[in-house]
C-alpha cells in the first residue's frame, strides 16, 4: 500500500492521543511533549539530550605521533574503516529525514530530528580525526576511497540500496525494510568497526579516536534502541507486515549485514591485526546477529553465539556508557546521568 506523505500541518489531524499511530495516522504534526502515545520517548529524547558533546573537546594530540607510528596494517585498517562510518553516518543525515515524512507520531519524529543531527556531528567527528592526523590530500584519499575500493564500494552498496529502493516505492513493505536496514546499519555495521578502534586503544595507541568513538557508540546506542522500539510498535500496529513470511525476510536482511560484515573484516583485518583474529571478529558478529534478532522478537540466526564471546569481553569495558570521562564534561557529570545511562543490552 502506497504510503500518504503527512501535511506539514493538518488543522483536522486528531489530537487525541489514543489514536496516534506510527504509519498511517492523522496528525496535527504539531510537537506536544505533554501528550504522549509512546511513553518511552520520554526517557529516549531525555537521554539522547543529555549526550550532547563536541568532538573538539577530545584532544588528538598523541594520536597525530601513534599514527604515524602504526604498523602499515593497522594504518589501512584505520584509514578504510574511517572512510566506511564517514559514508554510514553520512547517508543516515541523508536519509532520516525520508522517513520522518511518513511518521505521523510526533514524538518518534521529534527523535529522529536529533538522531539527524547527532549524525551530523559524527561525520564533523570523523572529519576533525581526519584533519588532526594527516594532510588535506590525504583526507581526501581516506574520504573517498569507496571510488577507487571495489570492496568498499560494495560495503555501501546493501544499505544504500535498500535506502534507495524506499525512494523509489513509497509503500509500507519498503518503508519497514528500511528501518530494518537502519537497525542492522546501526546494530552491526558500527560495532564491528568501533571494536577496531577499541583494540588500537587497548593496545596503546590512538587513544584519542578511541575516545572519540566512545561518545559516538554512546550515541548509536540511542539510535539503535529507538530503531528497536519502532519496529516493536509496529509489530503491534501493522501485524500484517509482520507475518511469517515477511519476517523472515527481515532475519535474511539480518544474516546479508552479518554475512557482509565478516567479508568485509576478512578483507581489511583478517589475521594481521595485534589482539584481534578473524575468530574473534567472527564469532563477535555472529554474535551481534544473533543480539538484533533477539531484541526484535525474532529466533535466533544462528545456533550458539548467545552470549558475548569470552575473547570479546573487553569491548563492552570500552563502550560502557557510563565509564565515559573528558574533560568537557567534568564540569557536570562524568558518567552523565549514569542511573538511566542506555548500554548494549538491546
Amino acid at each position: 500500500m502506497e504510503l500518504q506523505k503527512k501535511a506539514l500541518f493538518n488543522a483536522q489531524g486528531d489530537t487525541d492521543v489514543r489514536k496516534r499511530r506510527m504509519i498511517g495516522g492523522n496528525t496535527t504534526n504539531l510537537n506536544d511533549f505533554n501528550n504522549m502515545k509512546y511513553t518511552w520517548v520520554s526517557a529516549w529524547y531525555r537521554q539522547a539530550m543529555n549526550n550532547f558533546w563536541i568532538p573538539e573537546e577530545i584532544n588528538l594530540t598523541q594520536d597525530i605521533k601513534d599514527y604515524r607510528l602504526l604498523k602499515d596494517e593497522e594504518r589501512t585498517a584505520y584509514d578504510k574503516i574511517l572512510s566506511f562510518l564517514v559514508f554510514l553516518d553520512s547517508i543516515q543525515t541523508a536519509n532520516l529525514p525520508n522517513i520522518g515524512e511518513y511518521i505521523t507520531a510526533n514524538e518518534i519524529n521529534l527523535c529522529l530530528t536529533i538522531q539527524a543531527f547527532q549524525e551530523a556531528v559524527h561525520s564533523q567527528s570523523y572529519s576533525y580525526m581526519l584533519d588532526s592526523i594527516c594532510s588535506p590530500s590525504k583526507r581526501d584519499e581516506i574520504l573517498y576511497q569507496w571510488k577507487f575500493d571495489e570492496h568498499l564500494l560494495k560495503r555501501n552498496e546493501f544499505i544504500g540500496e535498500q535506502y534507495n529502493a524506499f525512494l523509489e516505492h513509497r509503500d509500507r513493505e519498503h518503508l519497514v525494510k528500511t528501518m530494518m536496514a537502519n537497525y542492522i546499519l546501526e546494530g552491526i555495521y558500527f560495532y564491528s568497526g568501533f571494536m577496531f578502534f577499541y583494540n588500537l586503544g587497548r593496545m596503546g595507541k590512538m587513544s584519542g579516536s578511541a575516545q572519540e568513538i566512545r561518545y559516538i557508540n554512546r550515541d548509536e546506542n540511542t539510535h539503535l534502541w529507538l530503531f528497536r522500539n519502532i519496529l516493536l510498535e509496529l509489530k503491534k500496529e501493522e501485524p500484517e507486515l509482520f507475518t511469517p513470511d515477511h519476517v523472515e525476510v527481515y532475519r535474511s536482511m539480518l544474516k546479508r549485514g552479518v554475512e557482509e560484515e565478516i567479508a568485509w573484516a576478512e578483507y581489511v583485518l583478517g589475521d594481521r591485526i595485534e589482539g584481534l583474529t578473524m575468530e574473534m571478529i567472527s564469532d563477535y558478529i555472529h554474535y551481534l546477529g544473533n543480539l538484533r534478532a533477539t531484541g526484535l522478537n525474532f529466533e535466533p540466526l544462528y545456533e550458539g553465539f548467545t552470549d558475548v564471546p569470552e575473547s570479546m569481553k573487553w569491548v563492552n569495558v570500552y563502550s560502557n556508557a557510563n565509564l565515559i570521562k573528558t574533560d568537557f564534561f567534568e564540569a557536570k557529570s562524568t558518567a552523565y546521568a549514569k542511573s538511566s545511562a542506555i548500554e548494549d543490552d538491546l
